[in-house]
């Protein structure tokens, strides 16, 4: 009931106005009524659609929900990123190789000889070297050489994957 009112206030003003056009030019009036009807059924639609909005409030769809990235995003370990930024350094210099991954190889070496089989890395270098093969004791043996080049190239891709899939095999 109180739509009433305010809806004989929004048709009030064409109203008017298609009296004041039929007054002006009443030859006319065919055409006015014509636009007086225009204005009124898009008022009307105006209306329907403020309703629909209202009983139907307007929500994101499932597929626009699926598009959008999370905003809190999983960081990665402080220790993997660390390990990521050595293996990069590692493959360009001999330095990085030596003075950076080595010491984080060796460490993870001489865990897993000493927690599956028993073995000192420092005490036992034979029995460490025949377990972890020719690559990966080259890397990791204790009186392993500085380079003497420190921007020669350092570990290819393919050497560390060997270095890898030893340690794997421990």
């Amino acid at each position: 009931m109180r739509r009433a009112p305010r809806v004989g206030r929004v048709l009030l003003l064409p109203a008017i106005g298609l009296a004041v056009a039929i007054a002006v030019a009443p030859n006319r009036a065919a055409l006015e009524i014509h636009v007086w009807l225009l204005v009124v059924l898009g008022l009307a639609l105006l209306a329907f659609v403020g309703l629909v909005t209202a009983a139907y409030p307007r929500t994101r769809s499932p597929f626009d929900a699926s598009l959008v990235r999370p905003t809190s995003s999983v960081e990665r370990p402080a220790a993997l990123s660390r390990l990521e930024r050595e293996i990069s350094m590692a493959g360009s210099a001999a330095f990085d190789l030596h003075f950076r991954l080595r010491p984080t190889v060796t460490a993870l070496a001489a865990e897993l000889l000493s927690s599956r089989r028993g073995i000192d890395l420092d005490a036992e270098p034979e029995r460490a070297r025949l377990v972890l093969g020719q690559d990966a004791w080259e890397l990791v043996r204790p009186d392993r050489p500085t380079p003497p080049e420190r921007h020669a190239p350092g570990i290819g891709e393919a050497e560390l994957g060997a270095v890898v899939s030893a340690l794997e095999r421990i």
